[in-house]
């Protein structure tokens, strides 16, 4: 719940809230979910769920991306609701977080982890990975596919055999800037739990792996810039870590990119990149493209929600690299011709195999906090392949819109968009502007002003 405050209360030192409306966002496990599920694999959610809206809300922020196996065993979802006045948090309820109060079946987790080609445990304390019958599930697919365990303080054990268990630092009981007594600590948890290897998730620092038979490395982290929110973090993190695992990595190069993962979250804004104002509608943030790959499948606990898709979506794409006039004229017009706008925006290294070395300017963070910053563009999505081809397959969109200086029955756009359903439609663009000669002018004018030494 968001608003804003121009005042305390005259009977206690407390904001009084104005203007407020609420967000929804994934929590938990489910956040777990939507980061494996980021790059386009099949993913499964078994957790357990109450019987409340709140399961119902869960269900439509994961509808269409993942599959949800909701296992009626409290009478409340948990739930963690955050007040916030003038962007700082002042208070958060949370509902549904005593525990799971009846047993699961195993046939039917074992049922839905079946064709598995990872697990991934993000175990938030609510009780279920500590029932026989799920550690039993788990332990079968353990001896077949690589499960990697998210623990929690007030969790289960991780099973003996897991490939990979990937405690933060405070869980760990080591500082974030501890290197290597984190790595000792990393060793000794393999060998406690008995489980193949331990990341010690080090924030900003990385992460500190260590495996029962002495092998160990300091992955260091990725810096980014004025990080908004590193909320699921450690989510995305262990997500990245089985995915890589279900490809067929080993272990150490599965930590790696886990690391650069998580700094690749937080850099589109962390947990908060999910938010939306109320279920039914797209997320405003950036979010990654979609590609294809083997489907691993996530086990898990609770998580909180709500999502969809509403109106008639417009989507446009390109580099977008020093925004200008013409982009925004652009943008506008293709706006106008629905209710929902989406930017397929070229990652860095899509524009550097389309434009050369020299490019982009401007990276694709920073690129897409532009954007999303127009009134006129509600979400905007970063592909990596030459074209946007594949994204579009995902997000089906009404309408696809070029520029003018396109031949519609030339772009490799044209028959996806119109396979879904879709129509192509280009607008005039403003004559005078082109990215690459406004970035050669400038370089020519910085040329010119260099001094001679």
């Amino acid at each position: 719940m968001r608003g804003v405050s121009r005042r305390d209360c005259p009977d206690a030192p407390a904001p009084v809230l104005e203007g407020t409306e609420a967000w929804y966002r994934p929590g938990g496990a489910a956040l777990a979910a939507l980061c494996a599920r980021e790059d386009g694999r099949e993913v499964v959610l078994v957790t357990a769920v109450g019987r409340d809206a709140a399961a119902d809300d869960l269900a439509a922020l994961l509808e269409g991306r993942v599959t949800l196996v909701g296992l009626p065993l409290m009478e409340r979802t948990p739930t963690k609701t955050r007040v916030q006045a003038n962007g700082r948090t002042v208070a958060r309820m949370d509902e549904g977080c005593d525990g799971v109060e009846e047993a699961a079946s195993g046939a039917d987790v074992a049922r839905a982890l079946a064709g598995a080609s990872a697990v991934l445990v993000a175990d938030y304390g609510h009780g279920l990975t500590r029932q026989s019958a799920v550690r039993e599930a788990l332990a079968e697919c353990a001896d077949r596919v690589p499960l990697v365990w998210d623990p929690h303080p007030r969790g289960a054990a991780p099973l003996r055999g897991a490939r990979l268990v990937t405690p933060n630092a405070a869980e760990a009981q080591v500082a974030e800037d501890e290197g290597e007594r984190a790595l000792n600590r990393a060793g000794e948890l393999a060998g406690v739990w008995g489980t193949h290897s331990v990341a010690v998730t080090l924030g900003a620092h990385g992460a500190a792996w260590a495996d029962g038979a002495g092998a160990r490395a300091l992955v260091p982290g990725e810096p980014v810039d004025a990080p908004e929110d590193t909320c699921g973090a450690g989510d995305a993190f262990a997500a990245a870590c089985a995915t890589a695992l279900a490809d067929g990595a080993n272990v150490r190069d599965a930590v790696r990119h886990g690391v650069g993962s998580a700094s690749a979250f937080v850099a589109r804004g962390g947990a908060a990149a999910h938010t939306r104002p109320r279920p039914g509608t797209p997320a405003p943030r950036a979010a990654a493209a979609p590609a294809t790959a083997p489907a691993p499948r996530v086990a898990a606990d609770a998580g909180t929600a709500a999502g969809g898709r509403a109106g008639r979506v417009v989507a446009t794409g390109g580099c977008f690299d020093v925004l200008h006039a013409g982009h925004v004229d652009l943008l506008r017009r293709a706006r106008a011709l629905g209710d929902h706008l989406v930017v397929l925006l070229n990652s860095d290294s899509s524009v550097r195999a389309l434009k050369g070395p020299g490019r982009p300017v401007v990276g694709e963070h920073d690129r897409a906090r532009v954007l999303s910053a127009l009134d006129c563009v509600d979400e905007v999505v970063v592909f990596g392949e030459e074209t946007p081809a594949h994204a579009l397959e995902e997000l089906r969109p009404d309408v696809w819109v070029k520029g003018g200086d396109y031949d519609v029955e030339e772009l490799p756009e044209t028959p996806v968009v119109r396979r879904a359903g879709g129509e192509v439609v280009t607008v005039p663009l403003v004559p005078g502007h082109s990215t690459t000669g406004l970035i050669t002018r400038i370089r020519g004018r910085g040329r010119d002003n260099v001094p001679v030494r």
